[in-house]
């Protein structure tokens, strides 16, 4: 293959990787710029206003577990084909204007979604063995901005096209297309592998930390869908107006593009992340209060300190699970249980902070039921970031300080050494989030 060929496939590839990460999240942060207009116009009630990203937030959970088949029956590649393919088909079906194809449509991006999720650290693992950490943070920064870019551009592009709500939100689709034109030469490929690895279930799910884990991995998860569903609606009916309320959501999101780089960096060389798990659930606490306390006074501000908390979370809850477990098969066991779990858990939240909201008919309810998660959350957390027992293999010490694990391009298995253009199978069971072998030196990011 000549050199100029090879540059081409590798821009292809790096290109086709970047916007595929791009598209985790516009469908769900595009939704609540719009929330109203969409009520209104299809006469739903905040609790069915609200259930739009909770359907999306439930397929992330209980669809997740289809990721790892179909990557062993078709290839990673192939299955990152697939999604975008299908979400572009769902976010267009969702803007056809009706209520069950608002629904069934949301839940069609959400299973797309759900089986993306899952495949892009594998994706990381398999294409840049060498490369973990920093493809690790390109992938993290392409949700953040994703979401961001949704959040911000929906009601300026709604407003630009004149084509309403309808147009806005499926104009998401355009993305998804070009990621999976990008991606096309690597699906292409045939894919390469072996047996799978056996995944420690039982013993995972016999340790207590998995269960610590795994409600912190949820927590955090619901008070940032909370947010991202119902905040730029309690900003406009706090008298700002439908695109300042969409910028401050994007501002929140970028903010976390910084942060979710940085706090894995610090966290993960220490022994204990308790005081790390403490602090950001305490910023995402403060940025409540501040919402609830005054909404349209410094609104810039509670979003800034809700960013950082938040991110900082996430990034928290993903570098945890590497933490405890031992291995690539308990990592890829306990983030796959966790961030199963987790987003079930985090789907009720959109739906009962709008539940709260019709019942009481304000935002101070359902932002103190919000304050409430937080507080759970810090008590998860707190189980969660001690340093325990292995989840997946009792009785082994996780890592702790000074031990960051291995190289990440030292245990990436036999499919690594295919190099970018395999497409390995069997290796592809990575949960949503995770980095197989990566240890503590990863750099996870807002990847629910």
């Amino acid at each position: 293959m000549s050199e100029r060929r090879v540059r081409l496939s590798w821009f292809l590839l790096v290109a086709g990787f970047v916007l595929a990460s791009f598209n985790l999240r516009p469908a769900l942060a595009g939704i609540s710029p719009v929330l109203d207009e969409i009520m209104e116009d299809l006469g739903l009630s905040p609790a069915g206003g609200g259930a739009i990203t909770t359907v999306m937030v439930v397929c992330l959970g209980v669809l997740a577990p289809l990721a790892p088949l179909l990557a062993r029956r078709f290839g990673l590649d192939r299955t990152l084909l697939a999604g975008l393919l299908v979400l572009a088909a769902g976010l267009l079906l969702r803007s056809a204007g009706s209520v069950p194809a608002l629904y069934a449509g949301a839940a069609v991006a959400g299973t797309a979604i759900a089986v993306m999720n899952v495949v892009m650290p594998a994706i990381v693992k398999q294409h840049f063995p060498a490369r973990v950490g920093p493809f690790t943070g390109v992938y993290v920064s392409g949700l953040v901005l994703g979401a961001a870019a949704a959040s911000g551009l929906t009601v300026p592009l709604e407003h630009a096209t004149g084509y309403g709500w309808r147009g806005a939100t499926a104009l998401a689709a355009l993305p998804a297309v070009a990621a999976a034109v990008l991606w096309l030469p690597q699906a292409l490929r045939r894919p390469a592998g072996g047996p799978a690895a056996p995944r420690p279930f039982r013993a995972l799910l016999r340790a207590p930390v998995t269960w610590a884990v795994t409600a912190f991995m949820g927590l955090q998860s619901l008070t940032f869908y909370i947010t991202l569903a119902w905040l730029p609606t309690v900003f406009q009916e706090a008298g700002l107006p439908a695109d300042q309320a969409g910028y401050l959501l994007s501002l929140s999101n970028l903010v976390q593009v910084a942060v979710t780089l940085a706090v894995p960096v610090h966290a993960g060389r220490a022994r204990s992340q308790v005081p790390h798990v403490t602090a950001a659930t305490l910023l995402t606490a403060a940025g409540y209060a501040g919402v609830l306390a005054a909404p349209a006074t410094v609104p810039w501000l509670w979003m800034l300190v809700l960013g950082i908390g938040q991110g900082a979370a996430i990034a928290l809850a993903l570098l945890i699970i590497t933490l405890r477990a031992p291995d690539p098969a308990a990592v890829t066991a306990l983030s796959a249980v966790a961030q199963s779990a987790g987003y079930v858990l985090a789907a009720l939240g959109p739906f009962l902070i709008g539940l709260l909201r019709e019942v009481s008919g304000g935002w101070t309810v359902p932002l103190l039921a919000g304050l409430g998660a937080c507080g759970l959350q810090l008590a998860a957390g707190l189980l969660a970031g001690r340093p325990a027992p292995a989840a997946g293999r009792p009785g082994r010490e996780a890592r702790g300080t000074g031990d960051p694990g291995p190289d990440p391009a030292s245990d990436a298995g036999p499919a690594s050494d295919a190099g970018p253009t395999s497409d390995a199978g069997p290796t592809s069971d990575a949960g949503p989030g995770a980095e197989p072998g990566a240890g503590p030196r990863s750099a996870p990011g807002r990847g629910e």
